[in-house]
């Protein structure tokens, strides 16, 4: 009996300290707050769930994606980019995961980064035909150019933006001029933020570019047209993306991948706290609605994610373990 006893202490005390070992493991996490809004939240949200629920003694730290994922391969700092968007960066992120000092740990967006031409929903339901770009520049009386009616319009995205001069190509790309559509140049974000607004508040037509997730997107319901193109990069980089491209094919925009990215030192010693990450995941349906929340309450990325974390349960808690929810849920009480 003695000898069980003491078997029983000896356990217990191993046990206990297994788990210290483990929270001290986990330790201090440098997280980077990527400058913009998506990101700010995302990064609020792994601060708390990596404090609260897995005892870690989490730091946001300011970040960008190139700076903070160049950081991370020559200075193993910081820990995580939670929203990393990867696609330019691409070829050294993966010699970076290759050599071992960098892993992807999950996708964060599950639908990644969505760009492309998109018009209401309201209209997608008019006219159930519509369905692909080439189908919408089939009907430029449908989409009546603000300063011509006599002609179709396509909102192009806003000056000095790369995006401007993919859509221009896009544009050519297509025949948008022998079609009976011209450009409809916005000038600014929030002027073409402001022409959805407006075309939604009189359910007037509208079609042009647009990217996910945002806010506006969020309060907007917006359908994405399809391209008949496959994406092309040799034709993307070489041709859509200049803006001297004299004869540009039809294409399409790729899937911008974004995934949490995380330094070999956090991965090995994170434990339970990478798993976390290595779960985490969301779709820009979600991402919009929690942006819009944010737009319309003038919010900031901690105030959006303590409403995330307060609203949803039903979604972070899937990403989680059960303890952890736990945890988490009395600290945000």
């Amino acid at each position: 009996m003695k000898k069980l006893f003491a078997s029983t202490i000896l356990a217990a005390g191993v046990m206990g300290f297994a788990g210290t070992a483990s929270a001290e493991d986990c330790g201090r996490v440098t997280i980077a707050n990527m400058n913009w809004a998506s990101a700010e939240v995302l990064a609020n949200i792994d601060k708390i769930i990596l404090d609260e629920g897995y005892g870690c003694d989490a730091e946001l730290v300011a970040g960008d994606t190139n700076p903070t994922l160049t950081s991370m391969i020559e200075k193993g700092e910081p820990d995580v980019a939670p929203e990393a968007w990867v696609n330019a960066m691409r070829t050294v992120l993966d010699k970076a995961t290759d050599e071992g000092k960098l892993h992807y740990a999950s996708e964060s967006l599950s639908d990644g980064g969505v760009e492309g031409w998109w018009i209401p929903k309201y209209i997608a339901d008019e006219h159930p035909d519509i369905k692909t770009v080439e189908d919408a520049l089939a009907h430029p009386e449908l989409f009546p150019h603000p300063d011509d009616a006599s002609k179709g319009g396509l909102y192009n995205c806003p000056e000095g933006w790369g995006c401007r001069t993919n859509t221009t190509n896009m544009f050519k790309a297509y025949d948008g001029p022998d079609h009976n559509f011209e450009l409809v140049e916005t000038g600014s974000a929030a002027g073409l933020d402001g022409s959805i607004a407006k075309a939604y508040e009189s359910k007037d037509p509208w079609f042009g570019y647009y990217w996910a997730p945002t806010a506006l997107l969020g309060k907007y319901e917006m359908v994405k047209l399809d391209f008949p193109a496959e994406f092309n990069k040799e034709e993307w980089d070489s041709c859509i993306t200049k803006p001297d491209c004299a004869d540009p094919k039809p294409n399409a925009w790729t899937k911008s991948e974004v995934y949490t990215v995380v330094t070999d030192r956090f991965k090995q010693a994170g434990g339970p706290a990478y798993d976390y990450l290595a779960t985490r995941s969301w779709p820009n349906s979600t991402v919009n609605k929690l942006l819009a929340w944010m737009a319309d309450n003038q919010a900031t990325g901690e105030d959006a994610a303590y409403h995330f974390l307060n609203e949803s349960p039903e979604i972070w808690t899937k990403w989680v373990s059960e303890d952890a929810a736990e945890k988490v849920k009395k600290a945000i009480q």
